[in-house]
């Protein structure tokens, strides 16, 4: 899963960004509006955590203008800001939770899984789709009760594939989601076609219909017809 930080101060940025890389996110960092805006109207992600008090602008523009340009995304504002007013503000713009600093990172997360949930899988503990079951807590993909032993990157890439099941999704996404800021330095998307061809092996080699349709000259599609 993807994240996206709004956060000016630096020390605890580094602390959630830490953590979140410990637990499998990509997440990515922005210490200002601008660049907020910035990413916000380039990249997708699953869930933002926005800071309401930011030195070049309000969080709440940045929640605004996120809602217009990916309103399927998870947003929980985090700030020293403890007001009713700026609680109802926030969760009434489309912010899907409200945490007041100071926090437990393992409670930020907790609230983070818990959007994730909501906005891509129906709020459901177990991710399904056809003879595909996930684990999101253990990190366990399984096919018809068998488990299947998946990299780091083809567990995320399944997940991305099952969270927009039916769209049609470019190589370029699917680098972004995976590979964060790194994937602006790629010369090429063409190893995306490798981690494809081994996750639809090892999905197939357990009994999986073949489930992932090459869209040529576009992408790819995860889709059960």
């Amino acid at each position: 899963m993807k994240l996206l930080l709004i956060e000016d101060e630096k020390a605890l940025a580094t602390s959630i960004q830490t953590y979140f890389q410990r637990e499998n996110f990509i997440c990515e960092w922005a210490a200002n509006y601008r660049t907020a805006v910035e990413k916000i109207n380039i990249y997708r992600y699953d869930c933002v955590l926005v800071d309401l008090m930011l030195p070049d602008g309000d969080g709440l523009e940045a929640v605004r203008e996120l809602k217009r340009s990916f309103p399927e995304t998870g947003i929980i504002i985090i700030s020293a800001k403890n007001s009713l007013d700026d609680r109802i503000t926030g969760l009434n713009l489309g912010s899907d939770d409200y945490l007041t600093k100071p926090f437990h990172l393992s409670e930020l997360n907790a609230r983070v899984q818990a959007v994730i949930r909501r906005r891509s899988f129906q709020g459901s503990q177990q991710i399904r789709f056809g003879k595909i079951q996930i684990d999101p807590q253990e990190h366990l993909a399984l096919v018809d009760q068998q488990e299947i032993v998946l990299t780091r990157k083809e567990y995320d890439l399944l997940v991305y594939l099952i969270a927009n099941k039916n769209r049609v999704l470019t190589k370029e996404s699917i680098a972004e989601h995976l590979w964060g800021d790194d994937a602006d330095l790629m010369d090429n998307f063409d190893f995306i076609y490798t981690h494809i061809k081994n996750l639809r092996k090892k999905l197939m080699d357990k009994g999986c219909p073949d489930y992932l349709k090459s869209i040529y000259g576009v992408g790819y599609k995860f889709s059960e017809q």
